[in-house]
């Protein structure tokens, strides 16, 4: 596994943490759903450039998706 991988893997999956607890405790379910994505995504992607595009996605999915 590549370094670079591991690091950004870590990274998105400590952000979907945050995002979990908080729509857990909010009730927001965008922010919820986005954090299990965050902390789940990075198990089936190979490809730094793909990670950090989608990780990016679904961190910005709550800012722009209000319900």
């Amino acid at each position: 596994m590549d370094t670079s991988l591991m690091l950004w893997g870590v990274l998105f999956s400590s952000i979907g943490i945050g995002y979990f607890i908080y729509g857990r405790k909010q009730a927001n379910k965008i922010a919820l759903y986005s954090g299990l994505s965050l902390m789940i995504y990075p198990y089936f992607v190979s490809s730094v450039t793909t990670m950090i595009l989608m990780g990016v996605g679904l961190i910005l999915l709550p800012r722009f998706l209000k319900f």
